[in-house]
């Protein structure tokens, strides 16, 4: 039987605490994550066994906290970044669902470790386009950042990006990664984005071809002119309706490794092989280490984990929801999730 180890809660007096996102540097973790209107942020200096009282970041009239509509964050070089999508006015009708009718992806950058925080540079160049709430980002060891985005400046959802090459400061025109011919992508699963050594950026969404809901890639040298988008897994999935369940990505020693949902299964898989089931659950997220991939993901019932070189995974939590993970330097890993109302972060394993 695996042993639960004692974890460590974070939480604020104004409300719930949603969706966390780590990144590690060194002996650093950062961590960040919504509550209410708030976007807040919370640091460790010894690999994740302590942390410090969160601060606040920012604030918005409307932010989105629901389905992987929560705060990023990245080390980028001498800094660290913070995005996410946030409005000033709700939006009205039937697929409202608390999201901003103005909603844009906006960074906020510290250079002296998360004590203080610029003011919010906003990412997307056309006022108002991200007000789907969705987004990634991700960072090289050189300070290079790249945003994706579901965005909705045209008829239905495409996906965007932009690029920073001054760790965060200020950030590119924008570019279009791609379009469907069906008129729209996946309109509420987000994308994924990673950035190799070479820095070469790999962006992952779930599109919306003839009827299915699968998983597609696509590539860029420059953060400008993206690869014509590669399928992902051998298998589809044909669904009239949007999961909510985007998956994760990671770069292992230059190999692309990504994981997602496909029905009620969790798939792990590399551009151009077959898919391997890993378990049934959602929410998937992964994070590469020195001893290889880690993923996490939820069930109904548990938490779940399956480390590098494993075929059976873990239970981590008794219970938990939207789980993320991130590689330490020794070659472990640590998560977090949300449960009741509150951030809870362990060691994996």
């Amino acid at each position: 039987m695996f042993t639960i180890l004692a974890v460590i809660t974070l939480a604020v007096s104004v409300g719930p605490t949603r969706e966390p996102q780590m990144a590690a540097k060194g002996s650093t973790v950062a961590v960040t994550f919504g509550a209410e209107k708030g976007i807040y942020f919370s640091k460790s200096a010894d690999s994740g066994k302590t942390f410090s009282t969160p601060v606040k970041v920012a604030e918005a009239e409307v932010l989105p906290l629901t389905r992987h509509r929560g705060p990023r964050i990245v080390f980028a070089e001498h800094a660290i970044v913070i995005s996410a999508v946030v409005g000033r006015t709700l939006a009205s009708g039937p697929h409202a669902h608390g999201l901003p009718s103005d909603g844009d992806l906006v960074a906020w950058r510290s250079s002296d470790e998360g004590v203080s925080w610029s003011k919010g540079a906003t990412v997307n160049d056309v006022p108002g386009a991200s007000t789907e709430g969705l987004h990634a980002l991700a960072a090289d060891a050189h300070g290079n950042l790249f945003a994706a985005w579901l965005d909705r400046r045209g008829k239905g959802v495409t996906l965007y990006g932009a690029r920073s090459t001054d760790g965060g400061l200020s950030w590119s025109k924008n570019v279009q990664i791609y379009t469907s011919t069906e008129g729209t992508i996946c309109e509420c699963c987000h994308p994924s984005v990673a950035i190799d050594s070479t820095r070469q950026i790999v962006v992952m969404w779930r599109n919306w071809l003839d009827g299915t809901r699968d998983m597609y890639m696509a590539r860029s040298r420059d953060g400008a002119a993206f690869s014509k988008p590669e399928k992902l897994g051998m298998g589809t999935w044909r669904l009239n309706a949007c999961p909510m369940d985007g998956g994760g990505i990671a770069i292992d020693q230059n190999r692309v490794v990504t994981a997602w949902r496909r029905e009620h299964e969790i798939f792990l898989v590399s551009p151009g092989e077959k898919e391997v089931s890993i378990g049934e659950g959602v929410d998937v997220a992964l994070a590469a280490a020195a001893h290889g991939v880690y993923a996490i993901w939820s069930t109904p019932a548990v938490v779940r984990a399956l480390l590098p070189g494993k075929k059976e995974s873990i239970v981590l939590a008794p219970k938990g929801a939207f789980p993320n993970i991130t590689a330490l330097p020794n070659g472990d890993a640590l998560a977090a999730w949300e449960n009741d109302g509150k951030i809870q972060i362990r060691p994996v394993p």
